[in-house]
């Protein structure tokens, strides 16, 4: 493959990632390995978990689904790369032991910075630890390395929520780190809960609130090695690479597709009409690596001296808005093409534009089926979770709910301009530009991506699934004509009037259910 900048400049850098085991870290490492062949050793900050060390964690990190390709493309040698360094960011000097240090030390020189604890519902005690004071931890490491070129820190365009209209700068620090850092150190999460209002003012939970703080961490040390932040804002499933729909995230519109493709869940508190703010995960990989080289070369022209930090929103709202309006007849369909054997009703999606509305619909269609097929779970000897899961949803709904709501508009330019000053070869490798990408395309790839990786059904079964959709179809209409047969029946018992002007009647009742 012909060389770029981007390549030129990895070939041979040792880079230390933090978060690896995450989305955003493994894509990150699985487009290194792939399109920069001569990249130096990376270092993957990783803990040891459910009584697996980090070499057990690192073999099934390799088995991942990113890598699915590397065995087709023969890169499989290239994973060898990989050096795990066992730590966390939640501990102090980030639980590295000395040895592992000095070897960071002596030989990193790019650290992509992208764990954070994602937990919308966290307290402040635990999203100060990992993503305020594990920022700092991770740049007082930097501090110490002997040649590092740049650091690239994993913010999110939501770490400005509270204003609707955010550019790419540094926006002045909600509260002082030192007293926050104190409160939480010092006081119990009760007493943290009691203060939160205070604190976080009109940021809209802890981990924006502590995630903006953490952007200056990276400003204060800018100026002596260079720095860049990015800001994604809700990362989906891939457009192009490593293949289009790949995923492993739940989160967003990956999670409440596989909610829909099962039958489960049927109704989605949104309004068509807002610009949601989504972007594919390996435009924001691409955009995580082209800072990388973006910000040292800054240094070059600046003489050798850092320039300011650099500041990039990945996000699609001002540039290639998406509403839910482009889909909302489309998705049905999708999910009709890629549908699952394990689905336990046939799926019908519906998007709710008021919370009351959804709840109405919630008690009916999530609650009272999840019940009956959580009966059924139970009496045959397995685990029933669809209660469960209604309930996490239901409680969730106030807390999310100016997410859902709320149209944010994210300034690119600062983005655009970096692709424009790509070369050739950088734009097609290291693509940031959504110009390109065409919504209803691309979700109808992250319902079959979703199929894939995330319910983990093969494309090989497909054909079986389409039979037993086609059944569930069946059942969907049969139960539905029987409903309102029940619901005709109700009208003449309880009003004594004729079956002609109950069937004058039915079509209101039918009106008024279309609305849940």
């Amino acid at each position: 493959p012909r060389s770029s900048h981007i390549t030129d400049f990895y070939a041979g850098r040792n880079v230390f990632i933090t978060g690896a085991t995450g989305f955003v870290g493994v894509t990150i490492v699985e487009k290194l390995l792939r399109d920069i062949p001569n990249v130096g050793t990376l270092y993957l900050l990783m803990r040891a978990k459910k009584g697996k060390s980090v070499k057990e964690r690192l073999e099934e990190l390799k088995k991942n689904s990113v890598f699915d390709r590397f065995k087709e493309l023969q890169l499989e040698e290239r994973l060898s790369k990989i050096v795990p360094i066992e730590g966390d960011v939640g501990l102090e000097h980030l639980g590295i032991s000395p040895k592992d240090r000095q070897t960071l030390v002596d030989n990193v020189n790019v650290v992509f910075h992208s764990a954070a604890t994602l937990d919308f519902f966290q307290s402040l005690k635990e999203t100060t630890n990992i993503n305020l004071r594990g920022t700092r931890r991770v740049v007082e490491l930097c501090q110490q390395i002997r040649q590092l070129d740049a650091l690239v820190h994993v913010s999110s365009a939501y770490v400005n929520a509270y204003i609707t209209e955010v550019e790419e700068k540094l926006y002045p620090s909600p509260d002082d780190p030192e007293k926050i850092i104190q409160l939480a150190e010092t006081l119990n999460d009760e007493a943290l809960k009691e203060l939160e209002p205070k604190l976080l003012k009109d940021h809209p939970n802890t981990y924006t609130f502590t995630k903006h703080l953490a952007e200056h961490e990276v400003a204060n040390t800018a100026t002596r090695f260079p720095c860049g932040i990015v800001r994604p804002s809700m990362i989906t499933a891939a457009w192009k690479e490593p293949l289009p729909g790949w995923t492993i995230s739940k989160n967003g519109p990956q999670g409440f597709f596989m909610g829909a493709s099962k039958g489960i869940l049927r109704r989605l508190p949104l309004d068509p009409t807002i610009i949601m703010d989504y972007i594919p995960i390996d435009v924001v990989v691409n955009g995580i690596i082209t800072t990388g080289y973006y910000v040292n070369a800054l240094k070059a022209k600046n003489g050798g001296r850092p320039a300011e930090l650099q500041i990039f929103h990945l996000t699609s709202s001002t540039y290639k808005p998406f509403r839910f309006e482009f889909l909302a007849d489309k998705i049905n369909g999708y999910l009709h093409d890629y549908p699952l054997n394990s689905a336990v009703w046939y799926p019908n999606l519906r998007l709710v534009k008021s919370l009351l509305l959804f709840r109405i619909g919630a008690i009916l269609f999530h609650f009272i089926p999840g019940f009956f097929l959580d009966l059924i779970t139970k009496i045959g000897g397995g685990r029933p979770i669809l209660m469960r899961l209604h309930k996490n949803v239901w409680n969730s709904l106030n807390t999310l709910e100016r997410f859902i709501f709320t149209e944010w508009h994210f300034d690119s330019k600062h983005l655009l301009a970096l692709s424009k000053s790509q070369d050739a070869q950088d734009k097609k490798k290291f693509f940031i530009d959504i110009g390109e990408l065409a919504w209803d395309e691309y979700f109808a790839n992250t319902i079959r991506g979703v199929r894939q990786y995330l319910s983990k059904e093969s494309p090989k079964n497909l054909e079986k699934a389409r039979r037993k959709d086609k059944i569930l179809l069946g059942m969907h209409v049969a139960l539905q004509l029987l409903f309102y047969y029940g619901v005709f029946k109700l009208i003449i018992g309880i009003t004594g009037i004729s079956s002609a002007k109950a069937a004058l009647v039915l079509p209101i009742f039918y009106y008024l259910f279309g609305l849940i």
